[in-house]
């Protein structure tokens, strides 16, 4: 994966390794159509990426970047390959389609019987305010968050649900991060609106402190939606807690804050929009989910529906994944929840050379993986790698 200026430092080989060590057994990428690209051709290009080189079982979600009558009659042809669930982003200009064109894919992706999630911060407003601070001369990485605030978020949430409930098609929010993004999700709900929740690990354990590091080290945390306020994270937590939030990502996207000729972070050093958004994340997911789970006395049952279940549930993989019975896939993690452990980037699998949460210390271990019935690690070790395969996936969203 790549934006216009750098690579990200984890590859399917690496990132896989990454997800399995940490006790996760099958991802969802997000395969991307550039501008100019059939979904075919992203596709493609996504499925040589991964084969033979998956330590973990993998699918696809399909990012639509090019709205037109190809794309369209393709949504059908996804859906022949296992891919029920799509993406739209209403930030990035590389990447965002219009109103009317998420509404034309959610209205094709209902009939169809798939899901489309949103990216959702208002890029219009997020582009003036990115100006506004190079304009007045901030550019630093404490510039980050200014440009992006809860506004940002909730704003481009709301129209989002609005899209869907006009297309009368269910909704899958990204990465959910504010307290007010969370309560335009709740007053969909109360009227009676379907729609999905997501969050991660970073809105729940980084707080905006992290903009005001000395130096460049604030450009590790520079991704989005950035990390909130302490209220936010109280309110996320509590979401997620109550089972409001239904499912934890990674939104994993590494880039080196030193990517030498494959561009990283150090390309914003003088201007923090040119910073590539995006941290990792894949590896740590389980254990930082283990370890809120304990501080805000979420049981196994509950931690297992949001980090798997759930998931399972909604993007069509349910029961092949997410349970354990009789035809179920032998997807199994062994946890040893007596571990105690210190994050660190040097003892990381992930191929990047910083780790946002260095010296978090955490509750809990993979021990042992079982992946498709066979051991795959043991003690906390890889043993048996390139052995992921692709999930062949059901409508999403029902």
């Amino acid at each position: 994966m790549a934006t216009a200026y750098a690579h990200t430092a984890d590859d399917f080989a690496s990132g896989t390794r990454a997800a399995l060590i940490g006790g996760t057994t099958t991802i969802l990428d997000f395969a991307t159509q550039d501008k100019g690209m059939t979904l075919s051709e992203a596709l493609d290009s996504w499925h040589k990426l991964a084969n033979g080189c998956s330590s973990c079982n993998y699918g696809f979600h399909m990012a639509i970047t090019d709205w037109n009558e190809e794309t369209r009659r393709e949504m059908t042809l996804m859906k022949e390959n296992g891919i029920t669930s799509f993406k739209v982003y209403m930030a990035y200009d590389a990447l965002k389609c219009s109103d009317r064109e998420i509404f034309e894919i959610m209205s094709e992706a209902e009939k169809i019987g798939g899901l489309v999630s949103a990216h959702c911060e208002n890029g219009d407003l997020v582009n003036a305010l990115v100006q506004k601070q190079k304009d007045s001369g901030c550019l630093t990485p404490a510039a980050h968050p200014l440009s992006r605030p809860d506004f940002v978020e909730s704003e481009a949430v709301g129209r989002f649900l609005t899209i869907a409930e006009a297309a009368g098609a269910p909704a899958y929010v990204v990465h959910l991060s504010s307290r007010r993004g969370l309560e335009v999700c709740l007053a969909a709900r109360a009227r009676g609106q379907k729609l999905f929740i997501e969050t991660c690990p970073q809105y729940m354990v980084l707080d905006d402190s992290c903009y005001r590091l000395a130096g460049f080290e604030s450009a590790k945390y520079v991704f989005a939606p950035p990390a909130r306020k302490q209220r936010d994270i109280r309110a996320i937590t509590e979401a997620v807690a109550d089972g409001t939030v239904e499912t934890i990502g990674s939104d994993h996207c590494s880039f080196n804050m030193n990517g030498g000729a494959a561009g990283g972070k150090e390309a914003g050093l003088n201007d923090f929009s040119l910073i590539p958004n995006g941290i990792p994340g894949v590896e740590t997911r389980p254990a930082l989910m283990q370890t809120i789970a304990c501080e805000q006395k979420i049981g196994p049952g509950h931690l297992n529906r949001i980090l798997s279940e759930n998931a399972a549930r909604i993007f069509g993989m349910y029961p092949r994944k997410g349970c354990i019975a009789e035809g179920s896939d032998a997807d199994l993690v062994i946890w040893d929840q007596d571990h105690r452990g210190v994050i660190s980037a040097a003892a990381q699998t992930q191929k990047v050379d910083y780790n946002p949460y260095e010296g978090k210390k955490i509750k809990g271990r993979a021990e042992t993986v079982i992946l498709n019935g066979e051991i795959a690690v043991s003690g906390g070790k890889i043993v048996l790698g390139n052995s992921g395969k692709y999930v062949f996936r059901h409508e999403s969203g029902r």
